[in-house]
């Protein structure tokens, strides 16, 4: 169905091709996922088979890409619309109409499908994406999750028989990203449908393929195999993987039921070292051998990793501290310093009652993950911390005022905000002057932002338009510029969207050390391993409200959506990351 022929692309100004001597061909009714590391060109591959590239973004296509016989070069987007549906990963840009059930409909009508066709096609995808209760809201009042639905369903109404994602879950919740990845599973088994994805959270998608696409640098030649095959020698690779190689499973396993099938031993050898450590330091745990209702730990589980002394400060020690994975989260003392403090807090935007009856204290030095489905109301708790929303009852207070009556030259050097759209932020046509003005208005030393670019992604140069990076790039970028002013309190809207695993560790160790600081940390997010790895508290909100509040592990070790995948593979213990097993074994 889709046929790369020594493919390589240069854009114009570019020292050498971002993909070279591609050669490979996606079989019709595959699911293919194409994975790597940030900036190797992933999204280029994509706007190949779609005709973007070269047709919109410029550059040099040497080669042949084919779709269904149609060669790209020859064959303009418009051209290949019946054939192809492409979402990339920034939704707004993707919307034309301003109602979700409009623009639905609208690739339909480009194509003069007929009315009763595109009335049943409209109402089936709306139950398949749960986007019902949606159909007639305005685009630009829907969360970001809600808004890739959207876009998702709109290219699914035409039936194409290629369909190009990029990133299609990255601003979803785990339950609507498992909806999404199961109404592709099921195209492509009962239709036919032929889907090439580019997506970094390989927890969520790497089971569903049939084959993977591994693009290990800028211009390398690609890897392609088994999902098993590509990520027994990939650089990249979900937490199941990583799992297995640290225990030395044989042949690596890809889902969380293969893992826990092999993880008896493991388990074992944890709840040994566990109790070892117990026992050389004379601690002991009062109630070990009973059973704490809705934890479900009995005598025969190790401590867990949640708990610690209010006085002690975040414990970010190597694995020569032998007790560090007991004393993982964090609870804050009552008497403790706020950085930001909400009380009962309501927002109410046109009909919809974002939030009620909210109360939040951030301490510093503390990092919170704000957890929920998609339209939970995260977003909005964080635009009201920055004064972007004015409360509609309740108060807010952010280093002693009120934020939405702060002036913005104020208000940056006590709270900073990466929204999940970085462009919001970008306005400059260099890398460079984007860091300059960010030191200017920060009023920070120069270069102190183009020093957090490169500690955070390397190798973009200083004459590069934030256009032409990459969507976790610019999201990097934008990061860095709110740094700059090193605000007490940080808040980050879906921080790791479009990062791969080694940014995100490289972002993951900047917000440490920024918390170690004594900096306040707030975070919306869907990625339960970010908040697995690095939040001390998980809050946790449904309809506007705050359902759960409370130390990380005992948050999400409860909750089937947002555990992750190591709690979910060595439970009843209560493990959270690679890297608390790493240690506990070492």
């Amino acid at each position: 169905m889709i046929r790369f022929e020594n493919v390589s692309v240069t854009y114009d100004g570019a020292t050498g091709p971002i993909v070279q001597d591609l050669d490979f061909e996606v079989p019709e009714g595959e699911l293919v996922l194409l994975v790597g590391p940030s900036g190797v060109g992933k999204s280029t591959v994509l706007n190949a088979v779609s005709g973007l590239v070269p047709h919109f973004t410029g550059g040099t296509l040497r080669g042949r890409v084919t779709v269904a016989g149609r060669d790209t070069r020859t064959h303009k987007p418009r051209e290949l619309a019946d054939l192809v549906g492409t979402v990339g990963q920034d939704p707004l840009s993707h919307f034309v109409t301003d109602t979700v059930e409009d623009e639905l409909a609208y690739g339909m009508e480009s194509l003069g499908l007929a009315a009763d066709v595109m009335r049943r096609r409209v109402e089936e995808t709306l139950d398949l994406l749960g986007l019902a209760d949606l159909r007639a809201r305005s685009i630009a009042t829907l969360s970001g999750g809600q808004q890739q639905r959207v876009a998702i369903g709109s290219v699914l109404t035409p039936h194409p028989g290629v369909l190009v994602l990029d990133e299609p879950t990255s601003a979803l919740d785990p339950a609507a990203a498992e909806e999404v990845l199961a109404v592709l599973q099921r195209l492509v088994h009962d239709l036919g449908t032929t889907v090439l994805m580019a997506e970094h959270r390989l927890e969520r998608v790497v089971q569903y393929a049939d084959r993977v696409v591994l693009l290990p640098s800028p211009g390398a030649p690609p890897v392609l195999g088994t999902p098993a095959e590509v990520m027994a020698v990939s650089p990249v690779s979900p937490p199941v993987v990583d799992l297995g190689r640290l225990a030395g499973w044989s042949p690596l396993p890809l889902t969380v039921r293969d893992a826990r099938r092999r993880a008896a031993t493991l388990r074992e050898r944890l709840g040994e070292r566990a109790d070892g450590a117990l026992r050389g330091d004379g601690e002991t745990r009062e109630g070990h051998g009973e059973t704490r209702e809705g934890h479900g730990e009995t005598r025969d589980q190790p401590p867990a990793p949640h708990t610690r002394p209010h006085s002690e400060a975040p414990d970010r020690s190597g694995p020569s501290a032998p007790r560090r994975w007991f004393r993982r989260g964090r609870t804050p003392a009552p008497s403790a310093p706020c950085t930001a403090q909400v009380r009962a807090l309501s927002v109410t935007r046109g009909q919809v009652r974002a939030l009620r009856q909210v109360d939040l204290t951030v301490t510093p030095g503390e990092t919170v993950a704000l957890m929920g489905r998609n339209g939970a109301g995260k977003s909005t708790l964080l635009n009201t911390l920055v004064g972007l929303v004015q409360p509609s009852a309740g108060q807010v207070d952010v280093g002693g005022s009120a934020p939405h009556r702060t002036p913005p030259r104020d208000l940056v050097r006590r709270v900073g905000l990466v929204p999940q759209e970085p462009r919001d932020l970008l306005y400059a046509d260099t890398v460079a002057a984007e860091c300059t003005t960010a030191d200017a208005d920060a009023g920070a030393e120069p270069g102190t932002c183009r020093a957090l670019v490169r500690e955070l992604l390397p190798g973009i140069p200083d004459d590069t338009h934030p256009r032409d990076l990459s969507e976790g790039q610019r999201l990097t970028l934008a990061l860095a510029v709110v740094l700059t002013a090193r605000p007490p309190l940080l808040l980050l809207d879906e921080p790791t969207r479009g990062l791969d695993y080694a940014a995100k560790a490289r972002l993951v160790a900047l917000l440490r050390d920024l918390a170690a600081r004594g900096h306040a940390i707030v975070l919306a997010t869907h990625d339960v391993e970010l908040a697995a790895e690095l939040a001390h508290r998980v809050v946790l909100l449904a309809e506007g409200e705050v359902i759960a509040d409370g130390p990380t592990a005992e948050v999400v070790v409860s909750s089937p959506s947002f555990a992750p995948q190591v709690t979910k593979i060595l439970a009843p213990q209560r493990w959270l990351t690679v890297t608390q097993v790493r240690e506990a074994l070492a």
